[in-house]
């Protein structure tokens, strides 16, 4: 799964107009997260189709400012258990990883940036 990051303008309906033009192509946004910033919004979202996604958002006018792998992760069976979420990045902190985005993602998933993919699925594997 891959994680883009999306630039829009913080005025109303520049979200709508994100995900009708993803909507057209039939991508379907599987985790989004966003924050404003001045004049500006910083949308994540998580998508199957990296390439048609960015290609429908360009063709739109949006500025796609990053493309990255991200760690995604069924949390079902730890959803609404206290101290789960700080259990799973205390195993990821202590590999010496740093967890630098992190929202949530339909069916119980979680999306995680890590500065090392590799040493973070090694660390959440090993028991």
């Amino acid at each position: 799964m891959k994680d883009l990051t999306i630039i829009l303008k913080n005025e109303p309906g520049t979200l709508a107009d994100m995900g009708d033009a993803l909507g057209k192509m039939g991508i379907n946004m599987e985790g989004l997260c966003g924050l404003p910033l001045k004049n500006e919004a910083i949308v994540h979202i998580l998508v199957e189709d990296e390439s048609t996604s960015r290609w429908a958002l360009e063709e739109a006018g949006f500025e796609v400012r990053a493309v990255r792998e991200v760690l995604v992760l069924d949390i079902g069976h730890v959803v609404g258990k206290p101290g789960t979420g700080g259990k799973l990045a205390r195993k990821i902190g202590n590999a010496g990883i740093n967890i630098d985005l992190i929202y949530f993602a339909e069916n119980n998933r979680i999306v995680l940036g890590v500065d090392n993919l590799d040493k973070a699925r090694a660390a959440l594997s090993s028991e």
